[in-house]
């Protein structure tokens, strides 16, 4: 017995301004024109980004971790509602069929939570199970993942997965740090869903392809937790992104991928396709490099970037929902999801692809 992803939806706020209008409309003044910012911006491999709250149009810097608290409340229920009801829609499952409710985000709290937000706002039935995890960042997507299918193999019902994550809401203060202007380079603000199934038989399904779960994988190193944090600050959430990351990861990821890979009895030129979180554009080089990928393996990465950022745990299931888009599952074959974070860690998800039966 297997989980199957059969559908996938995703939602972007309205608000879109390319790299360069927001550094000149805003980021240019905010770090006092400092040129080593104006150099991170323009190497990003960021061209545009969503965002709930337009730094052209109203400066958060100086808001209260209550106020953005508040704010993300607002934002984030009808923008999770959006992407899950398309993912359910595109599954061919209906609200009451739902067993299950996993709401991923760790740019945001409340009591209720959005998971019993999303799940009032959907009409799911009231003895649905929730589940809301917070605060692992980047890589949540993939160990989220694995908790679902579990649920769906263990429980035979279908289950909805939402990464969501408001990363605007965390402009920080004016600095000279040069973690933060990466930071503020690099994200924006997105969600996406996943509906989980039990492998549906034959002669059911979705117009668009379908992703097994076969495996995961993760690494940890524990020595290099300080590279990457997300601390809770009196003015917001504040990144920590050492320029190191890179490095670290270029110890890890072809072990761990060949590990993955090696007990399923694959090897790295087996697998047709690759979604791998575009951190930035120095951690997808160092992917390409140390897996000794084609040229054009991580162009989706690379697209979903530039478009859309950073968007912390749901960029991820964007590159697979841009992997389908082009066409790229619809040969079938392996394919691995790689997502990075706070730990220092290295998650990634062994999927097989398999074409839309209806």
């Amino acid at each position: 017995m297997s989980a199957t992803i059969t559908g996938i939806g995703t939602a972007l706020p309205e608000a879109a301004a390319g790299q360069q209008t927001l550094w000149d409309g805003f980021f240019r003044n905010h770090f006092a024109g400092s040129r080593v910012a104006e150099r991170i911006f323009a190497g990003s491999g960021v061209r545009r980004r969503h965002t709930v709250a337009d730094p052209l149009a109203e400066d958060l810097s100086g808001w209260s971790t209550e106020q953005r608290m508040r704010r993300y409340v607002t934002e984030a229920e009808p923008l999770g509602q959006r992407a899950t009801t398309v993912a359910l829609a595109e599954a061919g499952v209906a609200a009451e069929e739902v067993g299950l409710v996993t709401v991923v985000s760790c740019t945001g709290y409340s009591t209720p939570g959005l998971d019993i937000r999303l799940a009032t706002a959907l009409n799911l039935r009231s003895d649905v199970q929730r589940l809301l995890i917070g605060h692992m960042g980047c890589y949540a997507a993939l160990p989220a993942l694995g908790s679902v299918a579990d649920f769906v193999v263990a429980r035979q019902r279908p289950a909805v997965l939402l990464c969501l994550e408001l990363t605007s809401l965390h402009v920080q203060p004016p600095t000279d740090d040069p973690q933060q202007m990466v930071s503020h380079a690099l994200f924006g603000d997105a969600a996406a869903a996943l509906v989980l199934v039990p492998d549906p038989p034959a002669g059911a399904g979705t117009r668009r392809p379908t992703l097994q779960l076969v495996d995961l994988a993760a690494v940890t190193d524990t020595a290099t937790s300080d590279h990457m944090t997300w601390e809770v600050t009196d003015f917001g959430f504040r990144m920590g992104l050492s320029p190191k990351v890179p490095a670290v990861l270029a110890q890890h990821v072809r072990p761990m991928i060949c590990d993955l890979l090696g007990r399923n009895g694959l090897e790295v030129a087996d697998v047709r396709t690759w979604a791998v979180h575009p951190g930035g554009p120095a951690i997808l080089d160092t992917v390409e490099s140390e897996l000794d990928l084609p040229a054009d393996a991580l162009a989706a990465s690379r697209s979903v970037l530039a478009e859309r950022g950073n968007c912390s745990s749901p960029t991820v299931l964007l590159v697979l929902d841009a992997l389908v888009d082009r066409g790229a599952l619809e040969q079938g074959g392996p394919v691995v999801a790689m997502a990075f974070g706070p730990g220092l860690t290295l998650y990634a998800a062994l999927l097989s692809a398999g074409p839309g039966t209806a």
